[in-house]
């Protein structure tokens, strides 16, 4: 995984309620075994006419193109549903590296800190602030000081994420990284207990 520690990007504005793991990713495209090329499928169904590559739906967001970056927003209730990993690698693999909103769904959450995808819990008023920027407008989000600003107006607001988990995206760990950068605390510990 890549190190996250400070962003600060466009975003994209996702103004739907409730997207659930099969908006996110469709079921029919769940067959692949690596995490790798998920991001083409990612909201295929609300993409694209008739399921067509060639037919993009002018109306939806992130075929709009004055809407860029890295960061994604979302409405309330974002990636409920089933537990499929595969809604947080479909995102990650798109290339978005923070999805906000006013309410995850724990196992989305759980799934995209996990495949380096920083999900931001923000208020339901500072989420409408949010929305009520432009197209050009950056968010700047530091995970070290977990805060996320709003950077035309300067508002901002803290959010929470697990220590461990913080520590992990701040280094680009995996569960398997983390234990292998303490591999001589174990050992003294082992040496101790010997």
């Amino acid at each position: 995984m890549q190190s996250l520690q400070k962003i600060t990007s466009r975003f994209i504005p996702l103004r739907i309620e409730n997207v659930d793991t099969d908006q996110i990713i469709p079921a029919r495209f769940l067959k692949a075994t690596t995490k790798v090329g998920f991001g083409k499928n990612l909201f295929r169904d609300w993409r694209y006419e008739n399921d067509d590559e060639t037919k993009p739906k002018a109306d939806f967001v992130l075929n709009q193109k004055q809407f860029s970056g890295d960061i994604l927003v979302a409405a309330k209730n974002f990636g409920c549903g089933s537990s499929r990993e595969h809604a947080a690698w479909s995102i990650q693999d798109y290339g978005f590296k923070v999805v906000v909103s006013s309410f995850f769904a724990d196992i989305f959450k759980n799934n995209a800190l996990n495949n380096g995808v920083l999900p931001v819990t923000v208020t339901d008023a500072f989420l409408q602030q949010i929305f009520a920027e432009g197209a050009e407008a950056t968010l700047t989000v530091d995970l070290e000081k977990q805060t996320i600003t709003i950077d035309n107006t300067g508002a901002s607001e803290t959010f929470d994420i697990n220590a461990y988990k913080k520590t992990c995206m701040l280094n680009g760990y995996d569960d398997i990284d983390y234990l292998l950068s303490m591999k001589e605390e174990i050992a003294a510990f082992e040496k101790a207990r010997g």
